[in-house]
Protein backbone atom coordinates (compact mmCIF):
# COMPACT_ATOMS: atom_id res chain seq x y z
CA UNK A 1 0.00 0.00 0.00
CA UNK A 2 2.30 2.90 1.07
CA UNK A 3 5.24 1.57 -1.36
CA UNK A 4 2.27 1.73 -4.13
CA UNK A 5 0.88 5.35 -3.12
CA UNK A 6 4.81 7.04 -2.95
CA UNK A 7 5.98 4.91 -6.54
CA UNK A 8 2.23 6.99 -7.44
CA UNK A 9 3.38 10.13 -5.79
CA UNK A 10 7.10 10.44 -7.30
CA UNK A 11 5.54 9.55 -10.49
CA UNK A 12 3.29 12.33 -10.19
CA UNK A 13 6.29 14.63 -9.39
CA UNK A 14 7.85 13.30 -12.42
CA UNK A 15 5.53 13.97 -14.76
CA UNK A 16 4.70 18.05 -13.31
CA UNK A 17 8.43 18.28 -13.65
CA UNK A 18 8.90 17.07 -17.35
CA UNK A 19 5.64 19.61 -18.01
CA UNK A 20 7.43 22.57 -16.22
CA UNK A 21 10.30 21.69 -18.43
CA UNK A 22 8.40 21.51 -21.42
CA UNK A 23 6.47 25.01 -20.87
CA UNK A 24 9.49 26.49 -19.83
CA UNK A 25 11.63 25.59 -22.69
CA UNK A 26 8.34 27.49 -24.88
CA UNK A 27 8.62 30.25 -23.19
CA UNK A 28 11.87 31.00 -23.53
CA UNK A 29 12.73 30.25 -27.14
Amino acid sequence: MSGYGYGQGFALIVVLFILLIIIGASYIY
